[in-house]
């Protein structure tokens, strides 16, 4: 039973995690910049939903940690290798979104307030315009690096499935 729900909560939490950086990346942003009136309106939308989305990687990033390192003391050795492939992966997730949410984006904020508060009207040879960019190009690459990694999870743990052999847990 305790496997049971260890599993569901590993699953429930890369998913929420990963299915919020696709629905982030394919759908709010670009929303928020053709729909909105202003690209300041649409960054202040983007950039208060980024935040909140590492909130939920970070939390259920932890969980999903925890729950695998259980699970990867009660495994077989075979099923050992792909517990250790998921932390892994999920560990990098983890400092990349860690990163990003307190380097990057209080940086970006930084750079907002003294660029006049709209970066899109500072002036584009401003200090504060150029840093904001070269940040804001940071920031895209690192998500998509948690996606792919969050992808990578997600094969893995479909890989559990199919091969039962891979996810025997020890009777306790």
């Amino acid at each position: 039973m305790v496997e049971k729900v260890l599993r569901a909560l590993r699953l429930l939490t890369m998913t929420a995690w990963v299915g919020g950086i696709a629905f982030f990346a394919f759908v709010v942003a670009p929303v928020a910049f053709s729909r909105l009136s202003s690209a300041h309106q649409a960054g202040l939308v983007v950039g208060g939903s980024l935040s909140i989305l590492h909130w939920i990687g970070l939390i259920g990033g932890g969980i999903f940690c925890i729950a695998t390192a259980i699970l990867w003391l009660w495994a077989e050795v075979p099923a050992r290798v792909g517990f250790a492939i998921e932390i892994v992966l999920a560990l990098i997730m983890l400092g990349v979104t860690a990163y990003s949410q307190f380097s990057i984006l209080p940086s970006m904020e930084r750079d907002r307030v003294a660029a006049g508060g709209a970066i899109e009207t500072a002036d584009i040879d401003s200090p504060a315009r150029a840093h904001f960019e070269r940040l804001h190009g940071w920031s895209e690459r690192l998500e998509g690096l948690v996606l792919f990694c969050g992808i990578g999870v997600i094969l893995v743990l479909a890989r559990e499935s199919q091969w039962p052999e891979t996810g025997k847990i020890k009777p306790i």
